[in-house]
């Protein structure tokens, strides 16, 4: 079962994750295509599913969304 994105968001390590995900040279246009693409089709969509629509890491979806919903709250 997969945590939600604060509970991962409240692990030590997350710092870690955000830094490395966002050094990928392909994040920003991932980013960018989550918020105007994939969350108009389907706003609830899950990390895991973002993951293998975009073929990405998990840790770059939950960083994509974690951030993504942030930015809307």
């Amino acid at each position: 079962m997969l945590m939600s994105l604060e509970e991962y968001a409240r692990e030590r390590l997350w710092p870690v994750l955000i830094e490395t995900v966002q050094a990928m040279p392909m994040y920003f246009h991932h980013k960018a295509y989550t918020r105007e693409v994939i969350l108009h089709e389907k706003p609830d969509i899950k990390p895991n599913e973002l993951a293998a629509r975009l073929k990405i890491p998990l840790g770059e979806a939950l960083v994509i969304l974690h951030e993504l919903k942030n930015q809307i709250t």
